[in-house]
This record gives structure tokens, sequence and C-alpha cells, in this order.
């Protein structure tokens, strides 16, 4: 190949698709991938908006999440071959702090960046990886579900499992259901037989919730969702809230708790800061976990659920030419899944 296709940053919201020279040879410890499939999420809407947490170096490869082939395999890299399907960790961790040796990938103390973020993305016909941050995709796992894995799917397992702790039979206030986490997290918790309410801003996204399998959809435009929760649970509460909104919903998730519930949150899109009444936390004795990210174990567990099919919604797939379309459509609120764009 002697150019490859890129979809690049330039400025704030300034996408364009590029000829690049393909990469170098994998070094040491690398394998050169082709890329089949990436993932769109809130973080590459962030991007794109210029909202990074450090800076970066324009232009530069977007996106986070992705699933390719090996093409490829660097001096001293083994148990990898070419042909395999892998899903690329999307952090550069260090592989050596305590964190990194304990599992927790996703707390390493010296990470070098994000891909897509922080530093050249996924989205690029060829890319060189290291070794050590792939985790390989099961038999019978679509490319297309694999390509949700790393950044929404594992999310969802980190938020669920390691933080919530949920268990089966469990009930769950899931909020914004038709986002790609939420929607993963519905299924997730009906396949361990939880009791499952979800919040979606509108009619037809309650319709789309519903035949997920969630016992309970509110339109948090039309009711507060505290009240229908509480209402529901004959004023006791859920056991866990699956909280990624933020300042809009905070207040009312604390309310939607049990006495001794959990909430876990990993986002804050509709805002940074919240209120928290303290007397409520102790006397409620609510457990409050912040989630971020997911580790290699837990990009593991998902794919391993999918081959159990369990797998993601699809809201709908893009191309690298009309990928501008989708950020539009993410930005407007107007999916209920995840969006993938085919390479």
């Amino acid at each position: 190949m002697s150019m490859m296709r890129a979809l690049q940053l330039f400025a704030e919201r300034d996408l364009r698709l590029v000829a690049l020279p393909p990469p170098s040879p994998p070094a040491a410890g690398e394998v050169l991938l082709r890329i089949r499939h990436v993932g769109l999420n809130h973080i590459d809407v962030w991007g794109w908006r210029g909202m990074a947490f450090a800076k970066r170096k324009m232009p530069f490869t977007v996106t986070t999440e992705a699933v390719g082939e090996i093409v490829a395999v660097g001096p001293g890299v083994s148990g990898l071959a070419v042909g395999q399907r892998v899903v690329p960790f999307g952090a550069i961790t260090c592989g050596v702090c305590r964190a990194c040796r304990e599992g927790r990938d996703n707390l390493c103390e010296a990470i070098a960046g994000i891909r897509g973020f922080h530093i050249d993305g996924f989205a690029q016909e060829l890319t060189n990886h290291p070794a050590r941050l792939l985790i390989p995709v099961p038999d019978g796992v679509a490319l297309r579900d694999a390509a949700c894995a790393a950044v929404a799917y594992g999310t969802v397992e980190h938020m669920l499992f390691d933080n919530a702790k949920l268990e089966p039979g469990e009930s769950i206030l899931v909020h914004a259901g038709g986002s790609g986490i939420g929607s993963i997290a519905i299924r997730v918790a009906k396949s361990l037989g939880c009791m499952v309410i979800t919040t979606v801003g509108s009619d037809d996204k309650m319709e789309k919730a519903r035949a997920l399998g969630a016992d309970h959809v509110i339109n948090y435009r039309t009711d507060r969702f505290e009240g229908v929760v509480r209402r529901i649970t004959a004023k006791k509460g859920v056991d866990v809230v699956f909280e990624h909104v933020g300042a809009d919903t905070w207040s009312g998730s604390l309310l939607s708790l049990r006495r001794g519930g959990r909430l876990v949150t990993c986002g804050a899109t509709s805002g940074a800061s919240g209120s928290i009444n303290l007397m409520q936390l102790f006397q409620q004795q609510y457990r409050i976990f912040g989630s971020f990210g997911a580790s290699k174990r837990n990009i593991a567990a998902a794919l391993a659920r999918m081959a159990t099919g369990v797998l993601p919604v699809i809201d709908s797939e893009y191309t690298l030419e009309t990928f501008r379309d989708a950020l539009g459509r993410m930005e407007r609120r107007e999916v209920f899944g995840k969006m993938v764009v085919g390479l």
C-alpha cells in the first residue's frame, strides 16, 4: 500500500479525510494492525469540539475504539499471529506500575496518552500498536460488534461488576438507555435477571428500550424520573443507579437509591458539578463509585459476554467519508445504541 486513508482533526471541528504514508514495519514488541471498524463515543465528540484534557499536536488521527486484524508481527512478539482478530487497548499504559501489574490498567500511574484524544487514534487503515495492549476476539464474535468492546462495553463491565458489584435479580436504574453504554447496560443487566428501569429522552426511544428488555421506561423530558422510580419500587428505591449524565440527573439519582444502594458514575455530559446532602449520604449509607474506562480484563470479559449472545446495540454503520454525519447525530442525541465506522 503506497498510501492509506486516515481521518484527522486539524482544528476544532475541522475534520478531514487525508492520504498518509503507511506506518513503518512494527518495532520490537509491536504488531501492525489493519483496522476494520472503529466505534464512535462521546469522547470523540469532545475531541472534535476541542475539549481535550491535554494539549495535542494537530493534525492528529481520531477515534479511541477499534477492532482489526494483525498483518505483521514485530521482533519479540509471541502468542499472536498474522490474520488474528484483535481489539487494541486505547490507553498507552506503562505496563510496569503497581496498577498495571495488578491488572488495573485504567489506573496506570504513567500513562502516555489515550489514542484518538491525546495521540493519534485508530481511524486509519494501518497502525502499529504494542502487542501487550491487544485483546483477542473470540470465534463467533462479529468484527462490527467487537468494535464496541474497548470503550463502550468494557466501560459497562467495569461499572457494573468491578464497582457496583451488580448481582442477579437486583434492581437497577440505567440512565440514557438509548446511549451506547446505556443500551449495553440494559442488555447485560437483563441477562442477569435484574429488574431494569431506564430513562430516555423521547417516546420513540421508549419503545426501543422496551424492545431491549427494560421493565420500565421513563421519558425524562415529561416525567420526574426519581418520582416514578419511587412509585415503581414502592418507595424503596433501586439497588444500583447507572449514572453517566451528570448535573441534570445527579440529585434525582441519589433520591432513586434504596438505603445502602450503590451509584456508579462514569460521565458528566450535562455538566460536571453536582451537589450532595451529606446527611442523606451517611444516613442512607449510599455507596458512590467513580468509574473511568476499562481494563484489558474488562474488555476480555465484554468480548466473552458477546460470545454468549449479549451483543451491543448497533444503531448504524458509517464510513470514513460520512464520519462527520455520525458525529453530528451523536451531538444532537439522535442515536439509539452504538455507531460504528467501517474502514
